[in-house]
């Protein structure tokens, strides 16, 4: 079951702040907060809902010190998802679909990054980057790919 918290717009123009629940199969129950007249009430009544998701969601303490010699919270620098990308790529390979387009790493690149988050081909640059796996074909993405390579073997 999946939650999220949505605004309405209700019939005396105020504005409902909802929780809905909805399941794969579409039933959806919706969970009504409250009813604002401006901003701040809208927000207090969202930050209200984002504690009621939150609700026994206890912090996973891995016992690791998150804050800096001066007490203030750790930056951080930069992310790299290497083990998904690597489950990924072994699975792809295991697949047969490196060899099916004859080990082009940039359609790799762009069909991995569709799995990790279905976006269109251009955004798929930027899952990439936030993933820390740009660049790692050395080809660039062209606006249209090229399949004369492998359409023919796919008629035979």
């Amino acid at each position: 079951m999946v939650a999220y918290v949505r605004t309405v717009k209700t019939a005396s123009g105020a504005i409902a702040v909802q929780i809905v629940w909805s399941t794969r199969r579409g039933a959806r129950q919706i969970e009504h907060l409250g009813s604002a007249h401006d901003d701040g009430e809208v927000e207090a009544l969202k930050a209200a809902a984002r504690q009621r998701l939150a609700e026994g969601q206890g912090a996973l303490d891995l016992g690791i010190d998150t804050t800096g010699a001066d007490g203030a919270p750790l930056e951080l620098l930069a992310s790299k998802s290497s083990h998904l990308w690597g489950a990924l790529c072994t699975a792809y390979q295991v697949l047969g679909f490196d060899a099916a387009v004859d080990g082009d790493a940039v359609f790799r690149d762009l069909v991995l990054a569709r799995i990790i988050e279905p976006t269109s081909k251009a955004d798929s640059l930027r899952v990439l980057d936030e993933t820390g796996m740009a660049g790692s074909s050395s080809s660039p993405v062209r606006p249209r790919a090229s399949t004369a390579r492998w359409r023919p073997r796919q008629t035979h």
